[in-house]
């Protein structure tokens, strides 16, 4: 790894293909920005080992292509969280697939331009050619913000664009001077000259102890500054055996830094404040009226404790009654439409045969896992999308941060945890608005615990079918409706320890404070919403989409192989025939109870039910048999999988429901070689407990795949929740049994 300093010799930009990359505070528009450059086309992915998104989008000039890198939002460049580690690493040229920025926009706020520029005056230091976007510029001309921008590129020696991401005003003036922009001197550091004397000092201990380190002045102006910082930590390890040496050497640079009266890491703040107020005097003017602004006004309601979140939960509410409204239907019409006619079609196509079953069972029904997630995805993402343009996102993890940090989360995870009652991949797609990787990470590693919508067939099978139909408080209260009640809660419930013992044991660490910058409210742009929408949805299809249909492929195969299906071709042949021939139903009975049966007996002696039969002795103590076990492994997939599973398995069908009579009384006939029966209460409650905390669920893994851009924390959240998911029901059924008797 090479952090030599940059080469200050500018490129000949004019005639160039160039690199940008955009960098800004969050709320400052940024993404509207790159957007507005680059329109909706992008390519989304994540930076190579971390969890870290790279967006990348291209437009062409008259010069030439131009390719743009939309940073993480960021604060500052004291490194310590991924994303802030990723900025310096792409603006320094030190990854291997992103090419070194030729030019570096900096996207502030123009209506908080005295906040806004700290990381400007950070990012400055690094020598690189430099524009200045005073985004949001319609808003300083409505609130009458004087702004002498002339006077304010003289002072900051770099170009100076106002602009309106979201009307589209300034894109085309920023586009020229992003190509005509030469000016690449690193100037003065803000920090002063007792500070670059340290500076100094650390590089010549560095060249002597450690000569394979980096000695680049933006990165070791950073090793001082961030206490315990990415770089810190970072440089200690490549260290190695003088680590701890590299460690007292800073800790010294440090200290004699305090004897100067810079005292790290407060110098910082405000030696770049002050600088920032110095270049900002007479020339930037707000108009103090003193009243309260409508703004203020709502957010005296929006960021109450009490009537905040009020209005959150009202907000979430309608959230989720417009997923439920707005995806319901389109995932029935691709569940009970959709699918059906694509079978339908593969059927009147080929005769009953390995290549029919392959595309029918394997191929439509992997597509169909796939898609039958996206409505939600897009529903959930038009509304996190349109919150915080709007600017309510922010507000709301405000409010819920003091309830998260009890459990060692942030406020921005209440949103991904709640919509993952309705689908765990929407949800871990949506914890990308948590800034800090490891609230990040025990957010998505929780989310699967809380009870999708997947579960609720299992529930509503065992609920109805072995919960007495009783009436409480003097019949106002289901006995039916609060087991399914409590269910749901279950993984919620125990979302808590793990989220706490995640934080304290897998990923340690001081809890990050709660920094958000409120922005003003406005309506949300059609076109960022759009954008951003359409980018989870090609994101979901495209990196998770592939997995789960390659998933269900595999089951496939292990519930069809190795058996000889030849009879069961011969029938579904023959009953194929005799429905042309327009015969009564009581007609087809004998061939459907022959395929049920033949089903029920190919699939026992798969792959698949030698694997269920080859594990009753473990889950035998649950109170389980190999047909349960059968269905468990079959609902990897998708959890309400096991309905057809059971279905199959007791000649019923694969086509058969959670309320289906005929499932329900073959369950409850069912018995064990002693004729005892299989399925009793606790049996029930044990099943229903194994799948609340279990990780039965293809797509959840695959997606924690993508998003965490590694197998280990798949594995891991497989691993953990199938544990969890273990002992609960095997507490359940024990304690159940006990209390049964």
């Amino acid at each position: 790894m090479d952090l030599a300093s940059p080469d200050t010799t500018p490129p000949s930009l004019l005639t160039t293909e160039l690199t940008v990359a955009l960098i800004g505070n969050p709320n400052t528009g940024k993404s509207t920005l790159f957007s507005a450059l680059s329109g909706i086309a992008a390519r989304i992915g994540n930076y190579p080992g971390v969890t870290v998104e790279k967006k990348v989008g291209r437009y062409a000039d008259d010069a030439g292509p131009v390719t743009l890198i939309d940073l993480p939002g960021t604060y500052s460049m004291a490194a310590r969280s991924a994303d802030e580690k990723v900025a310096i690493d792409v603006l320094l040229g030190r990854l291997p697939d992103v090419p070194s920025p030729d030019v570096l926009v900096v996207i502030v706020d123009a209506t908080n331009l005295d906040r806004n520029l700290y990381l400007f005056t950070q990012i400055r230091e690094l020598g690189k050619p430099t524009v200045l976007a005073l985004n949001m510029w319609d808003r300083v001309e409505a609130s009458g913000i004087q702004i002498d921008v002339q006077e304010l590129s003289r002072r900051l020696g770099v170009p100076v664009v106002p602009c309106a991401a979201s009307r589209r005003v300034g894109i085309s003036e920023l586009r020229r001077v992003i190509r005509e922009v030469t000016t690449s001197s690193a100037p003065p550091c803000i920090l002063g000259e007792v500070f670059e004397k340290q500076v100094d000092k650390l590089a010549g201990w560095i060249q002597e102890h450690c000569p394979h380190l980096p000695t680049d002045r933006f990165v070791l102006r950073r090793l001082i500054l961030d206490v315990q910082g990415a770089i810190e930590r970072e440089y200690c390890v490549q260290a190695g055996k003088d680590g701890d040496a590299l460690e007292g050497a800073v800790a010294r640079a440090r200290e004699e830094l305090a004897q100067h009266g810079l005292q790290v890491p407060l110098v910082e703040t405000r030696l770049r404040y002050q600088w920032i107020r110095q270049q900002l005097d007479g020339i930037y003017e707000i108009k103090e009226t003193g009243e309260r602004t409508w703004s203020d006004r709502i957010d005296h309601v929006l960021t109450h404790r009490f009537w905040g979140f009020l209005a959150f939960l009202g907000v979430m509410f309608l959230v989720f009654q417009g997923i439920t409204w707005g995806a319901s239907w389109a995932m029935d019409w691709i569940t009970d439409v959709a699918q059906p006619a694509c079978v339908a079609a593969v059927e009147s196509l080929l005769a009953p045969g390995m290549l029919r079953s392959l595309l029918t069972d394997g191929v439509i029904a992997g597509v169909g896992s796939v898609v039958v997630f996206l409505p939600q995805i897009l529903v959930l993402f038009l509304f996190i999308a349109m919150l915080e343009d709007c600017g309510y996102m922010a507000r709301a993890a405000f409010v819920m941060d003091k309830l998260m940090t009890k459990v060692g989360l942030s406020g921005k995870s209440f949103l991904p945890l709640m919509s993952s009652f309705a689908c765990a991949v929407p949800g871990i797609m949506a914890t990308r608005v948590i800034d800090d990787w490891r609230d990040r990470m025990v957010t998505i590693l929780v989310a699967p615990l809380m009870s999708c919508s997947a579960r609720l067939p299992v529930y509503v099978l065992l609920t109805y079918t072995f919960v007495p139909d009783r009436y409480l408080a003097g019949g106002w209260i289901s006995l039916q409706g609060l087991v399914l009640f409590a269910m749901h809660l279950v993984g919620a419930a125990v979302a808590i320890p793990v989220a706490w013992a995640l934080k304290r044991f897998v990923f340690p660490g001081q809890t990050s404070a709660f920094v958000m910058e409120l922005p003003s409210y406005k309506l949300p742009s059609a076109r960022v919403v759009a954008s951003r929408v359409l980018e989870r949805g090609q994101a979901f299809l495209t990196r998770a989409g592939t997995l789960i249909f390659c998933t269900s492929i595999l089951v496939w195969a292990a519930g069809y192989f190795p058996g000889d299906h030849s009879r069961l071709y011969q029938l579904t042949a023959e009953l194929e025939a005799v429905e042309q021939s327009d015969a009564g139903k009581d007609a087809l009975e004998p061939w459907q109870r022959a395929i049920r049966q033949e089903s029920g007996r190919l699939i026992r002696e798969s792959v698949l039910g030698r694997t269920g039969q080859a594990i009753e002795p473990i889950v035998r103590p649950l109170g389980w048999d190999w047909r349960i076990g059968v269905g468990v492994l079959a609902s990897f997939p998708a959890r309400e999988v096991i309905i057809a599973t059971l279905g199959t398995i007791y000649s019923l069908g694969g086509d058969v429901d959670e309320e289906d009579p005929g499932l329900r009384a073959a369950i409850r006939q069912a018995t064990w070689p002693d004729g005892t029966p299989v399925y009793n209460l606790p049996v029930a409650f044990s099943i229903m407990v194994f799948f609340a905390l279990c990780a039965q669920c293809a797509a959840t893994l695959m997606v924690i795949r993508r998003e965490t851009n590694s197998w280990r924390w798949p594995v891991f959240a497989f691993v953990y929740m199938t544990m969890l998911a273990y002992l609960g029901a095997l507490v359940t059924y024990q304690v159940g049994m006990w209390w049964y008797r």
